[in-house]
């Protein structure tokens, strides 16, 4: 099974509560690099631009944030070039309210947040996820791995939904749709955000879920002390 939890969570508890399970930082800041690789941050380079024939960027990060379209800014085709993994979010403090996203770097239709989400964002992740080697063998090494135990991703966004956006989506929760088979299909117009019936039922979804972890755990713990009390 694969699991997402924050990053910015102490990792002593997080390992209670998988005590089992393989932790593995996939965030722009992780200190290994095949998991690194994994972040939108990173810059594979030569990602093409959706809706954008000719031109590609750097990173997905750079095509998500170089399409962004503001109040006092349009595409920023710089940021398709930054290859750095740091200065590629486009602030509203600096830009001004966030208008939508671009329908490619030339193009004159300006998407919803949602639209934007499902026909670049998740699409461009995807492409990474299938045609840049390295990543795509890492991703199948993690499936293999989650079949023996348990794994845990660690990502400074937890929204593993593309439906909810009411809060960022986390890109491990994509890795995870990937290697459970369960990443959207290009047939986006089946998809709709969540309603705030879909929203309540996810959280008390999550509550049940956190509970059932710690469940699991607290039963792992009582059958290793037992274990060596039958010893005694």
């Amino acid at each position: 099974m694969i699991y997402i939890e924050n990053k910015k969570r102490k990792l002593e508890k997080i390992k209670e509560e998988y005590p089992n399970a393989a932790i593995l930082d996939i965030t722009s800041n992780s200190e290994t690099r095949y998991a690194k690789i994994l972040s939108p941050f990173y810059p594979h380079k030569n990602i093409p631009i959706p809706f954008t024939d000719g031109l590609k960027a750097t990173c997905v990060e750079a095509v998500w944030q170089g399409l962004k379209v503001f109040e006092h800014a349009d595409v920023d085709f710089t940021t398709f070039k930054n290859d750095t993994m740091r200065d590629l979010k486009r602030t509203v403090r600096k830009y001004g309210v966030p208008k939508g996203h671009r329908k490619g770097a030339y193009g004159r239709d300006l998407l919803g947040y949602f639209e934007a989400r499902m026909l670049i964002y998740l699409p461009t992740y995807k492409w990474v996820l299938d045609n840049i080697p390295e990543v795509h063998h890492v991703v199948e090494r993690i499936k293999e791995q989650s079949k023996k135990q348990d794994i845990v991703f660690l990502d400074y966004n937890t929204n593993t939904d593309f439906r909810d956006i009411s809060k960022p989506l986390s890109h491990a929760g994509l890795v995870k749709l990937y290697i459970e088979g369960n990443y959207p299909t290009e047939d986006f117009d089946r998809y709709k955000p969540m309603t705030q019936e879909e929203l309540e039922q996810k959280r008390l979804n999550i509550k049940k879920q956190k509970k059932e972890i710690k469940q699991k755990a607290k039963m792992q713990q009582e059958q290793v002390t037992n274990l060596f009390n039958d010893k005694e």
